[in-house]
């Protein structure tokens, strides 16, 4: 199983390759790959990103079958069962490394903008729910100044919200909080561009020494 650290660098890697132009994936997602994996699966990286169908993990990162644990949910947000999925991975396969993926422009945080700008429809329950769990990683954005500039506070709440989810799920589970202490999990936040297909992780990493 790879390192945090390499599996932070082979998503790195395969983003480039994805952002160029120049995937190079073909041979990860053949029969013949399918047939190895029939039996057992090593996910590399577990990710937590936005249900949006412009975001899909594994054609942004440039990778195939099997190497990617990915839960999709709209705005990235964490519940309970998010944080079970990521549990299971983490300790049925080892894996190391939880990416929170969020993107630009993204619908949930829209929404919940647009109910804090008193803008939005009345949403179902269902949708509240959604709302409600972005809601209090954004609503302190809403000062005067941002109000008045939407792009920025757009792309400060998508990253508020990236690092509120990331957040939670290091300090919302004994397990992964178990596994952390011990250097066996590393949890980052990143955001994708829907303009240019860049992954930026801007939370989380390590730094260099």
């Amino acid at each position: 199983m790879l390192s945090a650290q390499e599996a932070l660098q082979r998503l790195k890697e395969g983003n480039r390759r994805f952002a160029s132009g120049s995937r190079d994936s073909d041979s990860l997602t053949s029969p013949m790959r399918r047939k190895e994996l029939a039996a057992d699966q090593n996910p590399f990286a577990i990710i937590l990103g936005c249900s949006d169908s412009r975001v899909p993990a594994e054609i942004v990162f440039d990778q195939g079958l099997g190497d990617l644990f990915v839960i999709r949910v709209a705005g990235n947000i964490v519940a309970p069962s998010q944080i079970g999925s990521v549990e299971f991975a983490a300790e049925w396969y080892g894996t190391k490394l939880v990416v929170v993926l969020g993107h630009s422009r993204c619908g949930a945080v829209l929404a919940t903008l647009d109910e804090l700008t008193q803008q939005a429809k009345h949403p179902s329950k269902n949708l509240r729910s959604i709302v409600d769990r972005v809601r209090p990683s954004v609503e302190p954005l809403m000062t005067t100044e941002l109000r008045q500039n939407h792009d920025e506070l757009m792309r400060q709440a998508v990253r508020a919200n990236v690092r509120a989810s990331a957040n939670h799920l290091r300090h919302g589970s004994d397990v992964l909080e178990q596994l952390m202490l011990h250097d066996q999990l590393l949890i980052v936040g990143a955001e994708y561009s829907l303009d240019t297909g860049v992954v930026d992780f801007f939370d989380g990493e390590p730094q260099e020494s």
